[in-house]
């Protein structure tokens, strides 16, 4: 059987100026745009010491994990430097909505982007007893 390998891509149809919504990527979560008007994430540039994994997952319907974004779809970013992020983030005005909480995969903040999409952010770790709390 043929099967899926991995995320090739992830496309949001924004509901105002899409250049505009590109930009805030860019500007608030440092995705480098390419003259396509897209980003391209290459894995040999993660430093996570995970190697590199992509997690897919389905959500119940009656959940609160999106909440408050009205969105059927929530993306998880990778991110090298949580503490920095949120740094970031907070010096701009945009609110952290949750977080940082530590699992035991890493550390994982969640804001909303300007259309009101909530975002997840995930600083990996590998899989480890050790690292709850």
């Amino acid at each position: 059987m043929a099967r899926v390998t991995g995320i090739g891509g992830v496309f949001i149809k924004a509901r105002g100026e899409a250049k505009a919504l590109a930009a805030w990527y860019r500007d608030h979560l440092g995705l480098a745009l390419e003259d396509f008007g897209g980003a391209v994430l290459n894995w040999q540039d993660d430093t996570a010491e995970d190697g590199g994994l992509t997690v897919w997952a389905t959500a119940d319907p009656d959940g609160t994990w999106f909440a408050p974004s009205a969105a059927t779809f929530m993306i998880n970013y990778r991110v090298d430097d949580m503490d920095g992020m949120i740094a970031q983030l907070t010096a701009a005005g945009i609110p952290i909505l949750q977080g940082p909480q530590t699992h035991e995969n890493g550390r994982f903040a969640w804001i909303m982007d300007p259309e009101g999409n909530k975002v997840e952010l995930w600083e990996p770790k590998l899989w480890d007893e050790n690292n709850k709390g």
